[in-house]
């Protein structure tokens, strides 16, 4: 089983290669495709006659190495641009939105647009129903919120949340 592993490894990387593309295709984490490169980079590596060994480690550092300085640096580029160019939850910041119930440092609710959605505020106050905020951050599923034109200054916890 080993001969045929080591002389047919070629394949066993390509597998890798694709489930971990397909894995990111579904994620979209870029986590996946960095390591699928691990994997295009064992290939390589099988082709110019490593051993199976070397192979993996190959695969091994190539996508370590790749998610440590690839990764963050890809991040930061698709988070940044204009608010147009922002996806999913990134759009919402700098939104206005009005109180559904109560919101405080320890939650409420919002409306943002047709979205009902868990809130709390930066500074701690309490906001009062129909009042009128703006989203700062989103914290995993909850919106920070301030009143409008209160915004805290950029680089503070709340419009770095969940980043």
């Amino acid at each position: 089983m080993y001969e045929w592993l080591a002389t047919n490894a070629w394949i066993l990387w390509l597998a890798v290669f694709l489930l971990l593309a397909v894995v990111e295709m579904l994620t979209l984490d870029l986590y996946f495709i960095l390591m699928s490169a691990g994997a295009l980079a064992a290939i390589v590596a099988f082709f110019t006659g490593a051993p199976f060994w070397l192979q993996i480690v190959v695969f091994a550092v190539v996508a370590l190495a790749l998610t440590v300085f690839v990764h963050p640096i890809a991040i930061a580029h698709l988070r940044k641009g204009p608010l147009e160019r922002r996806t999913n939850v990134d759009r919402l910041i700098g939104h206005s939105a009005v109180v559904v119930a109560a919101v405080s440092a320890e939650g409420g609710l919002i409306k943002i647009g047709g979205d009902t959605w868990s809130a709390r505020t930066h500074s701690g106050g309490t906001l009062a129903v129909g009042q009128g905020v703006e989203v700062t951050a989103i914290d995993g599923a909850t919106a920070i919120v301030v009143l409008p034109g209160t915004a805290p200054a950029a680089g503070s916890s709340a419009s770095t949340a969940g980043q």
